[in-house]
């Protein structure tokens, strides 16, 4: 076992780290003072006109990052993203990361932030962590802006009958609040507007903030948020954000939103860290403008997707791959040894113990996640995130294992080391890219049904073997057939815990069906949401919310933050 010593904080890590001027980290990737707007001396946006310059160059190689189902012991695929791109700069290779956003509701949860950790991280990590550019206010703002005009309409006269039983867009909020999950508006008398049944989903679930995530330009953008279904009229017909005129509305209060923002890890490998939908309640990837600007400034792209490969990898690699027209080149799947431990059903309390039994029990959850990126044709790196607690046995062990499934596989100690501790992981991704060539394609074609397409995704990605439907979500199948919406990707809610819709069944569990309660229709965002089990799209705060440990001293240095 190495040997434990103390060490310090991310936050203290990030805060003691030296930042260059954002225009120099532009300079490396080809990008003068004309192309971004400044916020402040560490943060950017790329401008439209570089955006649209950009469009005719050649595309870089995308490298995905995704993970295990995530357990209490930790993954670590934000750091492992951050690690590999600036591994990838010391081995000579231009590289730049793609990252998603923070939400302000983990980060004053549970969860944390999401800017990697140790050091591994993007900086200025207390601004992204926070408000950064104030990217998912304005989702907020948009998606309460249209709330507000809906219930106007109502008041105004209700000139295009809507039903206010069938209203099915609501309020959102950036925090973590159950107690915003059903409400009643309107109260108060005729003044007060129309009194009807509401609720809020947490900002990075919104349709607008997946809309923004997929748009490809600011007119694709604003041709996205006119589809939105927002309510259904007396006549049971679909209402959208063009019948009430209010797309450019919208659109405007999202244009710098839609721009993506320039930052820096700690050792100064350039990051554009743009959108934020969750990957359990929405298809949890990067922006589209992003991921393709990135990729069009360097030779390599490093970027990643939510929770573990049957959610955020699923939806990239279905989804957003379409959308953005782009082939991922490999794929790199993060494990650790106490996270497989714990699917081995060990108590997080004893994982400082070595167990290689354990291990090679919950090695069937890594297992399953090699076999769903192997059936989307891609090449494959598993690697090992190390923490303090494992010991030489047990790493022999887990590369042992991933050997035997004929998978290259790399220690990786970014968090202690930095770049210098994801040498490995770059250059088996280096060899896997040069040796396997990508025969990437989706699982599923437009053309098969709804059901279908839910299917194929139970049996291929999660190991189930079948699919149950409720009866609302029996109509709403019907109903989406008529509405000629079948050609639609699908977008499944499900626990990050478990590849079942049961959080408790950890491993690999077998013979398990998936309930599906409710399908919403994303048109803007151009998916049909599937959700699965008891999954909300509006968290809670746990007993004891890492806000608690927050605080800020009289300088303005942040304190509690991870």
């Amino acid at each position: 076992m190495k040997t434990q010593t103390k060490v310090k904080s991310d936050i203290t890590i990030a805060q003691e780290a030296t930042m260059k001027p954002i225009t120099e980290i532009a300079e490396k990737i080809g990008l003068t003072m004309d192309d971004i707007e400044l916020y402040g001396k560490y943060k950017a946006k790329l401008s439209f006109d570089v955006l649209n310059r950009l469009k005719t160059e050649k595309m870089g190689k995308i490298i995905l990052v995704t993970a295990i189902n995530p357990t209490p012991a930790g993954e670590g695929k934000s750091t492992v993203t951050v690690g590999l791109g600036d591994a990838l700069n010391r081995l000579g290779k231009k590289a730049m990361i793609a990252m998603r956003e923070p939400s302000l509701g983990p980060t004053m949860g549970i969860k944390g932030g999401a800017t990697g950790g140790g050091y591994a991280q993007v900086l200025p990590m207390e601004d992204i962590n926070l408000h950064f550019t104030g990217d998912l206010h304005a989702i907020t703002t948009a998606n309460n802006a249209l709330a507000a005009l809906i219930d106007n309409h109502l008041q105004q006269g209700n000139e295009l009958q809507i039903d206010a039983r069938r209203i099915v867009w609501k309020r959102a909020l950036d925090l973590n609040d159950r107690a915003l999950r059903k409400v009643v508006i309107g109260l108060g008398g005729p003044m007060q507007g129309v009194p009807r049944e509401d609720g809020f989903d947490i900002t990075v679930a919104s349709e607008i903030m997946a809309i923004l995530c997929l748009a490809k330009d600011l007119p694709d953008l604003k041709e996205r948020l006119s589809k939105i279904v927002v309510a259904y009229n007396i006549h049971k017909k679909p209402v959208t954000v063009k019948d009430l005129g209010v797309e450019g509305a919208l659109a405007l209060l999202l244009k710098d939103a839609v721009k993506p923002n320039l930052v820096q890890t700690i050792e100064h490998t350039p990051a554009l860290v743009h959108g934020g939908p969750f990957a359990n309640i929405a298809h949890g990837c990067n922006s589209v403008i992003a991921t393709t600007a990135a990729a069009k400034l360097a030779d390599y792209v490093v970027t990643e997707a939510g929770f573990g490969a049957d959610l955020g990898a699923e939806k990239f690699l279905n989804i957003k791959a379409e959308v953005a027209g782009i082939k991922p080149e490999a794929v790199v799947i993060v494990a650790t040894i106490r996270a497989l431990k714990m699917h081995g059903e060990i108590e997080k309390s004893d994982l400082g113990l070595e167990n290689v039994a354990a291990l090679k029990s919950g090695f069937s959850n890594l297992q399953k996640h090699i076999e769903t990126i192997q059936s989307f044709g891609l090449p494959i790196v598993v690697a090992i995130n190390r923490f303090i607690t494992d010991t030489e046995r047990e790493v022999e062990t887990l590369y042992q294992l991933c050997n035997q499934e004929g998978i290259s596989v790399a220690l990786t100690e970014v968090w202690e080391k930095g770049g210098e501790g994801g040498i490995e992981l770059a250059e088996k991704l280096l060899a896997a890219i040069e040796k396997n060539e990508s025969h990437f394609q989706p699982l599923y074609k437009p053309s098969d049904s709804i059901e279908m397409k839910i299917l194929t995704v139970v049996q291929k990605v999660y190991g189930g073997i079948g699919v149950e439907f409720s009866s609302k979500a029996k109509k709403q199948l019907k109903e989406i057939g008529a509405n000629g919406w079948g050609n639609l990707p699908i977008c499944m809610a499900k626990t990050q815990y478990s590849l079942s819709d049961d959080a408790s069944k950890l491993g690999r569990p077998t013979d398990f069906v998936i309930s599906v309660r409710e399908l919403k229709p994303s048109i803007g965002a151009g998916f049909i949401v599937v959700l699965t089990g008891d999954v909300m799209t509006m968290p809670g705060l746990p007993k004891k919310p890492a806000a608690l440990n927050m605080d800020v001293d009289e300088y303005g240095h942040a304190a509690g933050l991870f």
